[in-house]
């Protein structure tokens, strides 16, 4: 195998890693929220209904911004339905995944949750503009966010929470694209409905962050053209546009469901020319930002099937996908695609948190275990904080069906606020290992601290409740760090985090 190359020198850079880099999303479908986060009577619940073992495990994965309630599940939700004593919150149906919600865990619950977590959890709130609008918008403000003397602000207090929720981040609906969602619009439609409640919403609070949705996928058939006239509308009222994308092989294509961050780094860039277009065209100076607020790697082919079926129940087993060691090879890769983009991407959300195509599984009355895709993200989040390098590879490449030629290399590198540098890198090649070499310029680093990898004999092994711990990150040997600049071989099939000082 010839070897892979790159340079970093702290000259070349991309930016800043924003924190929201590492957010996550807790939407109320299937499990995530009910035998999820929370579950009272477990054996582990607190005094709230809270499963403490969840929330080690979130602590631990290290997610910081938390989008909430969905998802096509906002587009028909009541948040007043979601406060207040519990045993009057009304049952409801839920329209997009055919299930029937209690209500028994909302808004509130979902901040003391937060608080749980720990300062870095931030709330990241979606209000329903599918169908609801502008009035209700600012009703939920009022409640969420006004301090006191106001008939919301006064009841929240009533509810039992005196001191305001102060959301900052707030998305002007979800993927009103997209033909199955409850309230669907055409962009025209959307991109005036947006910016009549973000108008409004600043009219309370000038400060807010709020989202406007871009397109669900590259591959819909209005893509770039519904940034185009979103923006038009919301340019200079909002601060990020929306993306989401999920990835699964396709008939057994597994070499180009490796490749899925070529498709990823494409949409991420596409959606950049878009909105800078849309500014020059508006001769402003102002940059929008992207907020990929669903990512992940989701076998979707299943989905529609399972929901299909369903006949109004509560808190079902839905997308529950048990990932393996080829999924979380991808799912690292998704990371580097984000990191590598992390001038304009600043939030980004992996869907779900806790059983919904989550990095983190329960049983209810149960145990909690991890994911393999728990790893890359926890070690991204641990040590893809500080400035991110400009990477460019020399790599072996391989053909794939659907993305053409692909390099076999896939890396980015941070550099923290104490000097010390994280490479994180994907072999994508599934039978051979891959020897890499990365020039170091001017970075003053002098030892290899650890040489993690995620990569298994049984590219299909995975982690379940009978396994808990059958896949986890092991140290590599013979990495090394001289003059010549640093070293390494890569497993094949392997997810890699090299740490330098």
């Amino acid at each position: 195998m010839r070897t892979a190359r790159f340079t970093l020198d702290p000259a070349f850079t991309v930016g800043e890693v924003n924190p929201r880099l590492f957010g996550s999303f807790v939407e109320h479908l299937g499990r995530c929220v009910y035998t999820g986060i929370f579950e009272p009577g477990h054996p582990a619940a607190d005094e709230d209904g809270i499963r403490t073992d969840v929330l080690d495990l979130v602590r631990e994965l290290g997610v910081t911004a938390i989008r909430y309630p969905g998802g096509n599940f906002v587009s028909g939700y009541k948040w007043e339905d979601s406060v207040g004593p519990v045993e009057d919150r009304p049952r409801r149906l839920d329209l997009a995944w055919r299930t029937t919600e209690s209500n028994r865990f909302g808004l509130s619950e979902y901040i003391a949750f937060l608080k749980k977590v720990g300062p870095q959890a931030e709330p990241m709130m979606a209000v329903n503009l599918g169908t609801r609008g502008v009035a209700e918008a600012l009703e939920l403000q009022e409640y969420a966010n006004h301090p006191s003397g106001t008939a919301l602000s006064d009841l929240r207090a009533e509810h039992g929470d005196k001191d305001p929720f102060d959301i900052r981040l707030w998305c002007l609906g979800n993927e009103m694209d997209g033909p199955w969602q409850t309230g669907h619009k055409t962009a025209e439609e959307y991109g005036r409905l947006a910016a009549e409640t973000a108008r409004a919403m600043r009219q309370i609070d000038p400060d807010l962050e709020l989202v406007a949705c871009g397109s669900s996928g590259q591959s819909m058939e209005t893509f770039a053209a519904w940034e185009a006239t979103v923006l038009q509308e919301t340019y200079d009222l909002v601060d990020h546009i929306s993306l989401h994308a999920y990835y699964e092989p396709h008939d057994g294509d597994v070499d180009s469901f490796l490749a899925s961050a070529v498709d990823m780094e494409s949409f991420i860039e596409n959606v950049v020319a878009t909105c800078d277009h849309v500014g020059a065209r508006l001769k402003s100076k102002k940059k929008i930002n992207l907020s990929f607020d669903e990512w992940n790697v989701w076998y979707m082919t299943k989905t529609q099937a399972e929901v299909s079926a369903l006949d109004w129940p509560e808190a079902p087993r839905l997308l529950e996908d048990n990932y393996s060691v080829t999924d979380a090879v991808v799912f690292g890769s998704l990371l580097i695609a984000l990191l590598r983009h992390a001038d304009r991407v600043t939030v980004a959300c992996l869907a779900q948190l806790v059983n919904v195509i989550a990095p983190i599984m329960t049983e209810p009355g149960g145990p909690a275990w991890r994911q393999t895709t728990f790893f890359p993200f926890a070690q991204a989040s641990a040590y893809g904080r500080g400035e991110v390098l400009d990477v460019r590879v020399d790599s072996p490449t391989y053909e794939t069906k659907r993305y053409g030629e692909a390099d076999l290399l896939h890396a980015t590198a941070v550099r923290a606020e104490d000097g010390s540098v994280t490479v994180f890198a994907v072999n994508r090649s599934r039978t051979e290992s891959l020897p890499l070499e990365v020039a170091l310029n001017g970075l003053g680093l002098g030892e290899v601290v650890e040489h993690s990898a995620l990569a298994d004999a049984d590219p299909d092994a995975r982690n379940t409740l009978a396994e808990p711990e059958r896949v986890v990150p092991h140290a590599v040997d013979g990495t090394v760090l001289d003059e010549g600049g640093l070293r390494a071989t890569l497993e094949p099939l392997s997810w890699n985090v090299i740490r330098l000082r």
